[in-house]
Order: C-alpha cells, then sequence, then structure tokens
C-alpha cells in the first residue's frame, strides 16, 4: 500500500473516530501497527490531522461560534459563560499535558495499552449508563464553573492512548450531571483549544524533522487532513442523532470486542 492511499485511510479512521467515545488516537496506533507501518514516523500525522476533523466542527457549528462572537460584542452574559466554561474545562488539559508530554509521547507508540484502554473504557462507559441519574444541565452556557472543571480534569485521563478524549469529556459531563447531547457538544467544542493546543506542540517539537523531509510528508499531511475533514462532517450529525435515541451503551459493547480483538491480533 502506497504511502499516499495509507494517509487517505487513516483520514478516514480518524474522521470517523474523533467525536465518538472509543478514542480516535487509539485506532489510528491499533491502524499503524496492524498495517505494519513504524509507528515512530507517524507519529505527528496521528497528531496533526485531528486538526481536519476540528475544522469540520467548526463549519457544522458556525451559527453557534457566531451568535457566541456577537453575544460577546454586546455582553450578553450567556455567551461570557460559555467561553468561560470552555477555557475553566480546556486549562487542566493544558497544563498536565505540558507537564507531561515527554511521557505521553513515550505511550502513543504502545498497541498494547490502547487495546486495554479500550476495553476498560468500555467497561466505564457501560457502568455510566446504568448508574448515572439523567442530566438536567441543558446549553453549555447553563454548565456551572465548576462542572466545567471537573469535565476538563476528567478530560486529562484521555493522554492514556486509548481512554478517548470525547469518550472522558461526554460521559465525565453526564456523570456529573449534564444531559446527553449538550454533554456531547460540549466535548466537540471542547475539543477546538485542546487539539490546537496538542498539535502546536507536536509540531513545534518535530519542527526539524518536518523542515528536513524526515518522517511523513505535507502531502500526506494534508491528505488525511482532508479526508478526516470530509468524513467527521458526516459522522458528528450522526453521532448527536444515535445519543439521543440510543445512549452511549453501543460504544461501550464496540469497545470492549474491539480492544479484546486488537489483543488477540497483537499476540497472534
Amino acid at each position: 500500500m502506497s504511502d499516499l492511499l495509507a494517509a487517505a485511510l487513516l483520514g478516514v479512521v480518524e474522521g470517523v473516530t474523533e467525536f465518538l467515545p472509543v478514542s480516535s488516537t487509539g485506532h489510528l496506533i491499533l491502524a499503524t501497527e496492524l498495517l505494519g507501518y513504524d509507528a515512530a514516523r507517524w507519529k505527528l500525522f496521528n497528531v496533526v490531522i485531528q486538526l481536519g476533523a476540528i475544522a469540520a466542527v467548526v463549519v457544522l457549528y458556525w451559527r453557534t461560534f457566531w451568535t457566541v462572537a456577537a453575544g460577546l460584542a454586546r455582553g450578553q452574559r450567556g455567551s461570557a459563560r460559555f467561553v468561560r466554561n470552555i477555557a475553566i474545562a480546556f486549562l487542566p488539559a493544558a497544563v498536565v499535558g505540558l507537564a507531561l508530554h515527554k511521557k505521553v509521547e513515550a505511550l502513543l507508540g504502545n498497541a498494547t495499552v490502547v487495546a486495554v484502554a479500550l476495553i476498560a473504557g468500555g467497561v466505564a462507559i457501560l457502568l455510566v449508563e446504568r448508574f448515572a441519574r439523567p442530566g438536567t444541565i441543558r446549553g453549555i452556557a447553563d454548565v456551572p464553573a465548576g462542572i466545567a472543571a471537573g469535565v476538563g480534569a476528567i478530560q486529562c485521563l484521555s493522554m492514556v492512548p486509548g481512554v478517548s478524549r470525547s469518550g472522558a469529556t461526554i460521559l465525565g459531563g453526564v456523570a456529573l450531571g449534564v444531559e446527553r447531547r449538550t454533554a456531547a457538544e460540549f466535548s466537540f467544542f471542547l475539543a477546538i483549544p485542546t487539539m490546537l493546543g496538542a498539535s502546536s506542540v507536536e509540531i513545534w517539537g518535530q519542527r526539524h524533522a518536518l523542515a528536513a523531509g524526515q518522517g511523513v510528508s505535507f502531502a500526506e499531511i494534508a491528505i488525511g487532513m482532508a479526508v478526516a475533514f470530509v468524513v467527521a462532517l458526516v459522522v458528528v450529525r450522526g453521532f448527536v442523532a444515535l445519543v439521543g435515541r440510543h445512549g452511549f451503551a453501543p460504544f461501550g459493547w464496540y469497545r470492549i470486542i474491539a480492544g479484546a480483538v486488537a489483543l488477540l491480533l497483537l499476540k497472534g
């Protein structure tokens, strides 16, 4: 398989999994491993193409961003609380991510860690679905600052590949009393500063390799981002509708099965 075709395939994986509670990074690591590619060479690619999926959220929710920006200009409290909650939730990951960057990087090539985390995360989803009371907080601007901070703290768990950033933030929000759809959209918006920060750190750390043409090429990154963007446009809307009808349990069972199959393949 050519590297450009592999980049497109990994872009599909990213677009499908970035906003689902199944771990996009974990799936990219497993896909890279199962395709027989050098994980170290594709590490930057796996992080940066997430920006393509993030761009899909900006396009899909442009009216929300416009409304918030206009509200800020007029001094509306709702818009200010919206931005405040995203900022508060982002802060823990920014601090912990910078402090533990090297340790997190060391885990990014470990497919076994991903498989185990998929199973553990699947069990956690089923437990939250079974025992969490229906959320009553609707609207991101209505989320109390303390709960936003709690969601941000829980997001830090996703630094372990396979845990899932979206899964941690969505289920964390649900467990803390946020209604499902609001928790999902909070996760979408929180992904923007989180992934911009993670990609910026990774690009800066790999700047010399990029300039020297080592690792993946700019063409491969561009293809991966473009494919991830298009696929995520479709997946995000479908995910919100699915969660509204069936909750998160199907994703919990999927994670358990996928993690078990991955362990078998890795040991085979």
